[in-house]
């Protein structure tokens, strides 16, 4: 079974529902998104990415945002490689677009 986009019932745990406290998770998400992605774009070692895809896998898992994490799972092993990073990137899209929704 595939991770679901954005597990609500996991972010509730944390947030309580509160709607403020979750758009502030979803816009710290965001940003590490851009700096993730772009540090893997950019990574000149296996560390580097490594560090990149771990941070963002975390970051990810902590907001229910699970098909990213898993994505970030993937690739931590991968690099470099053109695939994972297309996955991370296209589950990165997929976070937003669920995080938007949520926040209407």
């Amino acid at each position: 079974m595939s991770a679901p986009v954005l597990d609500r019932d996991h972010l509730e745990q944390y947030t309580a529902g509160d709607a403020a406290l979750e758009t502030e998770l979803f816009g710290l998400l965001s940003d590490q998104i851009d700096a993730c992605v772009s540090l893997m774009k950019t990574a000149r070692s296996d560390e580097d990415w490594r560090t990149a895809v771990h941070t963002l896998k975390g970051a990810a898992r902590g907001v229910g945002a699970m098909e990213l994490g898993e994505a970030c799972a993937k690739a931590e092993a991968c690099y470099p490689d053109a695939e994972a990073l297309q996955a991370v990137e296209t589950a990165s899209e997929r976070a937003r677009d669920a995080m938007a929704a949520v926040r209407g």
